[in-house]
């Protein structure tokens, strides 16, 4: 036997080499048109159609279902998107998966496209290095391109020749030889490989691969490759680990669409792989099957065969064009059929996993983030502005809560439930600064535009100002604790001046949600008004304490009550700070992207 073990490493590394450059080319790609996805996403699934066009069109755009899969569960997580429109966009996105199957077809055996993979990178590489991130991003995806390439050139090279290693034919053979039982060995076997790769396209590689060089037929070819459209739900399965249930339920859906899909073809395995190969014959010429049952019968047509026994190059182009052939129909097919049956996939998903009724408000959780993978960094950003608008929603009603302890006396029964609520509201807060801080800080690791690493800093910025409003109102709930607990009571107009001030607090809180809510597209009218609410604020707060020396110079009320009124209008103007400060976030988005983060 002449394979080594350095051969069999060399080969794994050849593997490896494929997978990187599909996941660069991939990157490359989403961090050009990470912002026009988004946009695109939420405009075109508005029925099953157009979300099946867009689906495809993205998935043929960033050359990975996976990616675009990932994507939908995180637009459902974020609520931007109905488990209705994601089914759609996923029937779409199993189409749309072909065209990486035709680009690795196409250029494997009529083209050897590594031979230009040098003067490829030889434009990628200076791109990387240009100012412009769209530059950058272009030059990611051409060098993917070749590393993609040159691994699939390197995997077919270091793939043992049988003709030289007759005993790993005889090994193979063992299992090629038990009739459907070996089309069900490699349909698992296909389900594993792009489990643990985490990409079809890598599995149809090696598929390619195998079937050309003579160690699996056609037809077991075909059984892989189903295999590795149950095998890659694996991915979106994961990243809904830590969702919410629309997003775990998204997951599910599209596991129901592959897996049902490929029992039924499954079950007609013969007559479909047969109905493949007719169409491969009548498109390109010759029928893959007619090469298995020549290579069975010991024919060695030279058309098809060249003098080592190895198959021609016309002979390994028809295998991939019928590879190529195989999953577009099935693909295409199953989305005819599966399309008509959107509602009923909806219904039975959430038959499946039904909604758990629950007040989520008083506990600590996250919406719209977690855990999960990362493997869209551009895109996730989505899911922490939806999770910091839930965050100001909960930190505004900390904010009521802290208002209406200002009229309730020690004695009174929800004096201290309030105060209980608003001390775990601030441990509430606390934590979800965290939470939400460490997932941006994991996006920004990620292969961000230099937009992007300004949004992700935006938002950071925005979510310590959030939680300084939080330690603001529990301030606020202190200073009343201490109040009670020596008995002093506010008379009706310094409890009037202090409601004249926590109204504006109140009108400048809802300003601020009001802009997390369009965070991607602020009003500048909303900006502005910031501003001037935060000057009202200041200017009050210096009138409040000229007219308290007053006050308390001319016996109005005493010096103790005095002290804890300016405490709690001192407390109400460093929220209004923080509200503003949450605004300069907001704007901070948006800056000029400095030449050193180019």
């Amino acid at each position: 036997m002449n394979y080594s073990i350095l051969d069999f490493i060399s080969l794994l590394g050849a593997v490896c080499l494929f997978l990187y450059g599909m996941k660069v080319m991939s990157e490359g790609l989403q961090k050009v048109a990470g912002d026009r996805l988004r946009n695109i996403l939420g405009i075109m699934t508005r029925n099953r159609v157009t979300g099946v066009i867009t689906g495809l069109l993205i998935t043929a755009l960033i050359q990975s279902s996976s990616a675009s899969t990932v994507m939908v569960v995180s637009f459902v997580n974020a609520g931007l998107m109905s488990l209705g429109q994601a089914m759609a966009v996923i029937f779409g996105a199993n189409v749309g998966t072909t065209i990486t199957t035709w680009i690795i077809s196409a250029f494997s055996f009529e083209v050897n496209i590594s031979d230009y993979s040098v003067l490829l990178l030889a434009v990628g590489v200076p791109m990387m290095f240009m100012k412009k991130s769209t530059y950058k991003s272009l030059g990611e995806f051409v060098v993917g391109f070749c590393f993609l390439f040159m691994g699939l050139d390197l995997i077919s090279a270091y793939v043992p020749n049988l003709q030289q290693n007759p005993e790993m034919l005889s090994f193979v053979q063992g299992y090629t030889s038990l009739g459907f039982g070996s089309v069900l060995i490699f349909l698992g076997l296909g389900i594993v490989f792009t489990m643990i790769a985490q990409s079809s396209a890598a599995t149809f590689a090696i598929t390619l691969i195998m079937c050309s060089q003579g160690w699996i037929s056609f037809s077991l070819g075909c059984a892989i490759i189903l295999g590795g459209n149950i095998g890659t739900t694996i991915t979106p399965v994961l990243a809904s680990l830590s969702g919410n249930l629309a997003a775990k339920r998204t997951a599910m859906g599209h596991v129901l669409f592959n897996v049902l899909g490929s029992l039924i073809v499954l079950a007609l395995f013969h007559p479909f792989v047969e109905l493949v190969a007719d169409i491969t014959a009548s498109l390109g010429g010759m029928n893959p099957l007619d090469i298995d049952e020549s290579a069975e019968a010991g024919m060695r047509d030279t058309t098809l065969f060249n003098e080592k026994g190895g198959m021609t190059s016309r002979a390994q182009s028809c295998i991939a064009f019928g590879l190529a052939m195989f999953p577009t129909v099935f693909n295409a097919l199953n989305l005819l059929v599966m399309i008509w049956f959107t509602k009923l996939y909806v219904r039975i998903v959430c038959w499946i996993m039904p909604a758990r009724h629950k007040d989520e408000d008083e506990e600590f959780t996250l919406k719209y983030i977690g855990r999960g993978l990362l493997s869209a960094s551009e895109l996730n950003i989505t899911q922490a502005q939806k999770e910091i608008l839930v965050y100001g929603q909960r930190v505004e009603r900390m904010l009521g809560m802290a208002r209406k302890m200002i009229h309730l006396k020690e004695k009174d029964e929800e004096y201290q439930p309030t105060f209980d609520r608003i001390e775990k509201y601030e441990e509430i807060s606390d934590r979800m600064e965290i939470e939400i801080g460490t997932f941006l800080n994991r996006v920004s690791e990620g292969r961000l535009s230099p937009e992007g690493k300004m949004r992700v800093a935006g938002m950071l910025r925005i979510v310590s100002e959030i939680e300084s409003i939080a330690d603001g109102c529990f301030n606020v709930a202190k200073t009343l604790n201490r109040k009670n607990q020596i008995h002093v009571e506010f008379n009706e107009k310094v409890l009037k001046e202090i409601d004249r001030m926590y109204d504006l607090v109140n009108v400048a809180m809802k300003n601020v949600l009001g802009l997390l809510e369009e965070l991607e597209t602020p009003e500048n009218s909303k900006i502005v008004a910031a501003y001037n609410k935060e000057r009202e604020i200041n200017n009050l707060r210096n009138k409040l304490r000229d007219g308290n020396i007053f006050n308390i110079n001319n016996k109005e009320y005493d010096y103790q009550e005095g002290i804890f009124f300016m405490d709690l209008i001192g407390e109400a103007e460093k929220l209004g700070d923080y509200m503003l400060n949450v605004v300069e976030g907001v704007k901070h988005q948006f800056r000029t992207v400095p030449e050193a983060i180019k």
